[in-house]
C-alpha cells in the first residue's frame, strides 16, 4: 500500500491507517515528508513542520475536526 506521513500526535490515525495496510511514518520535520504518497497534518500548525511547502508531491490531508475513519477515507480518496 501507500507510504503515509502522519503527525506524531495523531496516534489514532496512525493505527487506523496501519490496520488498512499502509506504511505509516511519523512526520517530525520536513525530511520525513519526502517520499510519502500522502501526509496527514493536524492543521493547527500547517506550516511549522514545513509540510505545506513543496516538500511532498503527494496530497496533504488536514485532520482537524475529522475522525480517524474520516481521515482514512480522505487519504484513500486522494490516493486513487
Amino acid at each position: 500500500m501507500a507510504k503515509i506521513g502522519v503527525e506524531p500526535s495523531l496516534t489514532d490515525v496512525q493505527e487506523a491507517l496501519r490496520e488498512r495496510g499502509h506504511d505509516v511514518v511519523p512526520l517530525r520535520g520536513e525530511q520525513d515528508a519526502k517520499g510519502c504518497d500522502c501526509c496527514v497534518i493536524t492543521g493547527l500548525d500547517a506550516n511549522v513542520a514545513g509540510i505545506q511547502n513543496a516538500v511532498t508531491s503527494g496530497p496533504v490531508v488536514e485532520a482537524s475536526g475529522l475522525s480517524a475513519e474520516e481521515i482514512c477515507q480522505k487519504v484513500e480518496e486522494k490516493l486513487r
